[in-house]
């Protein structure tokens, strides 16, 4: 009990802090809040090397898959990108001089839609650091506070990287509680975040199935989900043959720890036999196991057996789930069994089933010849992510600078009452 009112009473402190903060971006230029991104990029670059001692320390302590790893390891690439994202986003449009709408009455009173902040953001994340200065960078040009709990498996890494921030933020003169870290990555502080309606104002999780249900569940602040990414990749039997070859190795195999990695290929029975073989030989290449079904192994007989469970698993790894089926409706039905709403893609140079597809699966994203892995803020030109969004309130797909945005009204009169 003590742990957890000494994490609350930490959180109101930051969230009252993050509350001064806000309201001095709301009122911020757009040239300021640009400067200050910029001196976070350099006072990255300048702190590479205690960044990435911080990482390696995490690294080291870490025991899980190497995909997991390969999520949570840093190197001068990576702090180099994640400098590059926060002067990505500092050259895109304000999200905040944006009217959205304007009309005016029969009466003469003008009615302007305005784009503006939401105010003091709860970040919850697991193990990926650069999250960490992605949400940073978009919560800031978009004009809120954000407030980051990082997971145990990132926490010196999360540290390191919010020392630079926060030296770039005072650089450029604004406040240091523009940006705030847990002091730790104890769950009472996730108990506390959950719990603070009238502290912050939306919260977003960012990790695996469990840490996004318990926000769900849990929460009595509005919540932004990143649900799990069980993505699917569909080769129509009008599928060109290498385009299909190198879009599935690549929505698969390019990194396997992103919730935009395939996670199942279905493929038509028409042209299973003629393709799947290739298919999976390019990817057992790659390191590729699978799980199939009885058709699919009909085809390709040393296929491992899928269980009931398989078509369930967000595998983030080196693990691909392969189903036959026949035609476009089978394949919508498999995704809305199996799927989560996230990214599915159909691979077909038949415009006419590619349009049925793309109507008829129900998910943030959905992709015509392209990879899944093209699920991302900065391939969506955002600048960077705070994460995929797959409810229905909002905010959908790669969550930016505007999604970050609510609206408020202006009326101008000329002196009208009300009869």
């Amino acid at each position: 009990m003590h742990i957890e009112t000494e994490a609350t009473q930490h959180l109101q402190r930051a969230a009252t802090a993050g509350r001064e903060a806000a309201r001095v971006l709301a009122r911020s230029s757009e040239a300021t809040r640009n400067a200050a991104l910029t001196t976070m990029a350099t006072a990255l670059r300048d702190h590479q090397a205690a960044i990435l001692t911080a990482n390696e320390a995490d690294v080291t302590a870490f025991h899980g898959t190497n995909a997991f790893r390969d999520r949570l390891t840093l190197n001068p690439a990576r702090v180099e990108a994640m400098a590059k994202s926060l002067e990505d986003v500092a050259a895109l449009p304000d999200p905040l001089a944006r009217t959205l709408a304007d009309w005016t009455r029969p009466n003469g009173l003008r009615i302007q839609r305005i784009a503006t902040p939401i105010g003091v953001i709860g970040m919850i994340y697991e193990s990926r650091p650069n999250v960490g200065a992605d949400a940073s960078a978009l919560c800031l040009k978009s004009g809120n506070a954000v407030i980051l709990r990082g997971g145990s498996d990132s926490a010196h890494s999360a540290k390191a990287i919010n020392v630079a921030l926060q030296q770039g933020l005072e650089a450029a003169g604004l406040p240091q509680a523009c940006i705030q870290v847990a002091p730790n990555a104890d769950r009472a502080y996730v108990a506390a975040m959950l719990a603070g309606a009238g502290l912050l104002d939306l919260i977003i999780p960012r990790g695996g199935k469990s840490l996004v249900e318990r926000v769900q569940r849990e929460a009595r602040v509005p919540v932004l989900a990143h649900a799990e990414g069980l993505c699917h990749t569909y080769v129509h039997e009008a599928a060109d043959p290498a385009m299909a070859r190198a879009i599935v190795a690549n929505a698969k195999m390019r990194r396997t720890g992103i919730c935009g990695a395939t996670e199942t290929l279905l493929i038509d029975r028409a042209i299973a036999a003629a393709q799947l073989p290739d298919i999976v030989a390019d990817l057992r290449a790659l390191g590729c196991d699978f799980r199939a079904d009885a058709q699919a192994r009909m085809v390709v007989p040393d296929l491992p057996a899928a269980n009931d469970a398989d078509f369930d698993t967000e595998w983030l790894d080196s693990v691909l789930s392969i189903a036959v089926v026949d035609g476009v409706d089978q394949a919508l039905a498999h995704i809305a069994r199996h799927g989560s709403e996230h990214t599915d893609a159909i691979v077909t140079e038949d415009a006419d089933a590619a349009h049925r597809f793309l109507r008829g699966v129900d998910s943030a994203v959905a992709l015509w010849n392209a990879s899944t892995q093209f699920c991302d803020g900065g391939e969506f030109g955002f600048g960077a992510e705070i994460g995929i969004a797959t409810g229905r309130i909002h905010a959908r797909g790669p969550v930016g600078l505007e999604q970050l945005t609510t609206y408020r009204y202006l009326v101008t009169g000329t002196g009208q009452i009300r009869p």
